[in-house]
């Protein structure tokens, strides 16, 4: 399992680096859009679709990526969008998790599908807008999610159970412990301090995500990530419900020893619009 976790995410990397670091955007853009109709594939086979089907779900997520990319969406001021899609994912995730498994179940599979595919489509607005912001600030936000999963994985290890009684969402994720989201939460404003520091060092022409939000005072960007790492952990649990839901483990098995697509970037799709959201105010 090891092995192929290990050779799984350095495939990953030699495709998505020089992509990532392109003097064009473009190339990103695209491997971007693959990822998110294989997210739409494994969306839709988790909520009942047949394989044909499926598939045709994944090609409407490319096809919706692509509309927007011609219509020049991405070099758009979205302010709006990013507004109304913050607080859908703020109060939707908050719904979701405390109604619980048995309630979404019970939507109406048309809903639960439509519901997917446009939080990946709008995910991939994001990061594609993201990254015409630059590496650094792309970098900067995917950043904040792996920290707040390392940092919620060894404080959930070391601690869970020692200070709180009750698990984080024990019927939906039991390994999860409240003692892992504050320390992830922990490592999340101690890595946005040191950006910001190493940002205003090198004199960056293009800043991070931190620096913008210290633009806005010290205990804006403070309050910010905080707020950005539930938002991951929401991410997590929610797709986390949906397997539960539909009876898997994984969402699929593209990716060898790491599940499918959504396993990966669940903690991304609030995420990365709600970055949007935050520096559009």
């Amino acid at each position: 399992m090891l092995k192929q976790r290990v050779l799984t995410a350095l495939v990953l990397l030699i495709v998505l680096l020089p992509a990532l670091f392109h003097e064009r955007p473009e190339p990103f853009f695209v491997i971007a859009a693959v990822f998110i109709a294989a997210g739409g594939w494994e969306w839709a086979r988790m909520n009942g679709k047949s394989m044909v089907a499926s598939l045709l779900a994944g090609g409407l997520c490319a096809g919706f990526c692509f509309w927007m990319w011609c219509a020049g969406l991405l070099v758009a001021p979205l302010p709006r969008v990013w507004l109304v899609t913050g607080c859908l994912w703020v109060l939707g995730g908050a719904w979701i998790l405390k109604s619980g498994v048995g309630a979404w179940g019970q939507l109406a599979r048309p809903v639960r599908l439509v519901f997917g595919l446009l939080a990946l489509c709008l995910t991939w607005l994001a990061v594609a807008q993201a990254r015409l912001l630059g590496v650094n600030f792309l970098l900067s936000v995917l950043a904040l999610v792996w920290m707040a999963d390392i940092g919620a994985y060894f404080s959930g290890r070391a601690l869970g159970g020692r200070f709180s009684h009750s698990k984080l969402a024990v019927s939906i994720s039991p390994g999860k412990s409240w003692e892992g989201v504050w320390g992830g939460m922990l490592g999340v404003v101690l890595m946005a301090c040191v950006w910001r520091y190493a940002d205003a060092l090198t004199g960056s022409a293009w800043p991070s995500f931190y620096s913008l939000l210290a633009a806005r005072g010290l205990g804006f960007m403070v309050v910010a990530v905080v707020f950005m790492s539930a938002m991951s952990v929401v991410g997590d649990l929610v797709e986390s419900l949906v397997k539960r839901s539909a009876g898997v483990k994984d969402s699929s098995a593209l990716l060898p020893g790491h599940g499918g697509v959504l396993d990966r970037v669940d903690a991304l799709l609030p995420t990365l619009p709600l970055a949007m959201m935050l520096i559009s105010f």
